[in-house]
């Protein structure tokens, strides 16, 4: 057996909420005044539907019909048991990866995406904004806006704009706008712009942008939506990690040791670590792993701190490891990874001692990912090979320990909108880079006079 597949009557029907089970609050997000942020603060960005699931204290949540109807296009995704990874590497460790390429867009951003869409629609939003970095946000946006009857107008951060072109023909083929951020349309891009002309841009920012745009349409009828970060968004998600586990029972898996996912802002690493964390309060033994690059270390070098979520003051501080809000990060091509925070649930299960997060440089990643492509067949997206290269790290770990181990990792999305990064690998174009320290610090220091977690 290669893989196993679910039929559509296994389709989750509930979202797994860890609010539920955190064996700590999480922490509320705050307010210019330092004061929690209240529910009906969040409206002019968000319909109330999402609200109420940003803030629900409840372990499961339905997903509607008309979503489920939706997800059925490629949902359930299959788990795959990566035979010739393990042969390749010799290892014991049985190897699985939950396939989330397979959705039309290409990654697992749909699972939020057409979820956010549906709740938009039935509050009579019209139209949403977004941001995106490598484009797989904007693009499974604009998929779900086409599907669902939405305008779409998504702002990408510039450097991805530029090195992923046929990330916004693709947007425009769902019949989305996609603008270069910082742009000229929005104060936030222009006040940028004046300071820094050749700034390849930032996730920060285009938050900025698409915040402004939505709540500068004062008919109310343009709304934000975001494709990581928020408890909502780590909600939709785990409908990754519930199929796993139904999964990994076909393949008469009693236990997992190692769980694997890359993590940006936190929402394919959420969509399949979650479950998985319920079981680790519950006292299985787990390593949960959360990977991201040495150049944009905000678990593995960030304070646990309140920070923006954004470049320019738009979002509550939120409670999270990060690297500060001005941080413009370098650009690498994992484009969906180089934000300068971490989703709080993400975040205050690590600070929980829940996960434990890793670091690795591009070069090392690109090399899992060639193995990975001249084995199982995928090429994944440049943010999957984070995870990747982790998975061999702790395959090779198993090897010289002699111990039979169970590996899942989540296969967040194909690289074949992503082959510029593969040709500047090729052509020794790349190189890593370390984040100094003395420039995390710099970025902290307007953090001071926030409050502290």
């Amino acid at each position: 057996m290669t893989k196993a597949v679910l039929g559509e009557k296994d389709l989750p029907r509930q979202w797994y909420n860890l609010n539920a089970d955190f064996p700590t609050p999480l922490r509320p997000p705050l307010g210019p005044d330092g004061n929690p942020v209240s529910p009906d603060m969040l409206t002019p960005i968000f319909p109330m539907g999402l609200i109420e699931q940003e803030v629900s204290p409840q372990r499961w949540i339905d997903i509607p019909e008309g979503v489920l109807e939706i997800l059925m296009k490629w949902r359930p995704t299959p788990l795959h048991r990566a035979y010739s990874l393990e042969k390749s590497l010799g290892t014991p460790a049985r190897i699985y990866y939950k396939n989330e390429a397979v959705s039309p867009p290409g990654s697992h951003k749909p699972n939020t995406a057409v979820a956010q869409a549906w709740y938009n629609k039935q509050e009579g939003v019209k139209a949403l904004t977004t941001e995106t970095g490598a484009g797989q946000w904007g693009s499974a946006l604009a998929f779900a806006c086409a599907q669902i009857g939405l305008e779409c107008k998504v702002f990408m951060v510039r450097i991805s704009f530029d090195q992923k072109p046929y990330r916004k023909v693709m947007m425009k083929t769902w019949g989305a706008d996609c603008i270069a951020s910082p742009s000229s349309e929005t104060n936030a891009g222009r006040a940028i712009l004046e300071k820094m002309p050749d700034t390849p841009g930032s996730l920060g920012i285009a938050i900025s942008e698409a915040v402004e745009a939505a709540v500068s349409d004062k008919s109310g009828s343009t709304k934000y939506a975001l494709g990581s970060v928020l408890n909502h968004v780590m909600l939709h998600q785990t409908i990754i990690g519930l199929e796993a586990k139904k999964q990994l029972q076909a393949f008469n898996e009693k236990k997992v040791d190692v769980i694997i996912g890359c993590a940006g802002g936190g929402s394919n690493f959420a969509g399949l670590s979650f479950p998985f964390v319920a079981d680790k309060i519950n006292g299985a033994k787990i390593d949960i792993i959360p990977v991201e690059p040495a150049s944009c270390p905000t678990l593995t070098k960030g304070p646990f701190v309140y920070d923006l979520g954004d470049s320019s003051g738009m979002t509550p501080l939120l409670a999270m490891y990060s690297l500060g809000h001005n941080f413009i990060p370098p650009p690498i091509h994992a484009g969906g990874l180089r934000y300068h925070g971490m989703a709080p649930m993400v975040s205050h299960a690590v600070h929980e001692g829940l996960m434990e997060p890793r670091s690795i440089h591009q070069l090392e990643c690109y090399a899992a990912a060639l193995t990975f492509a001249r084995t199982e067949g995928i090429i994944c997206a440049p943010e999957t090979s984070h995870a990747i290269a982790a998975v061999i790290q702790e395959a090779e770990k198993a090897k010289e320990e002699g111990k039979e181990k169970v590996i899942l990792f989540n296969m967040s999305g194909h690289g074949l909108l992503d082959l510029r990064g593969y040709e500047a690998y090729f052509n020794g174009e790349l190189e890593d880079y370390e984040l100094p320290q003395e420039v995390i610090e710099e970025n902290l220091k307007e953090l001071a006079a926030y409050p502290k977690p």
